[in-house]
């Protein structure tokens, strides 16, 4: 769980995690929405995966980054169960398939 903490606690993996909700994209397609290099973008998602956050397929020459549905919804149920007096907004009843963002 500590591992997916850390990797949930960087704004950049946070916003790829808000980018792969909306559905799967390839690491060039992350990238133009970053003002950095490839390398950190793939170190990024190197993180993700090792969290358990991400999963990646091979199409082709193409590599596509996806949302570890279950997983991710665990982390963002022990969040939002740890962190009801931090944002009293967000309950734990509140996150289904939902991706819910805390503020950096």
């Amino acid at each position: 769980m500590n591992e997916t903490f850390k990797a949930l606690s960087d704004p950049t993996r946070r916003k790829i995690l808000d980018l792969l909700k909306d559905g799967d994209l390839t690491a060039g397609e992350i990238h133009e929405h970053f003002d950095m290099s490839k390398p950190s973008i793939s170190q990024h998602l190197k993180i993700l995966k090792s969290a358990g956050l991400v999963h990646h397929i091979k199409k082709g020459q193409y590599v596509y980054y996806s949302l570890t549905q279950t997983i991710h919804t665990e982390a963002l149920q022990a969040i939002a169960e740890q962190s009801t007096s931090a944002y009293p907004s967000i309950k734990p009843s509140d996150i289904g398939n939902r991706v819910i963002l805390l503020p950096p």
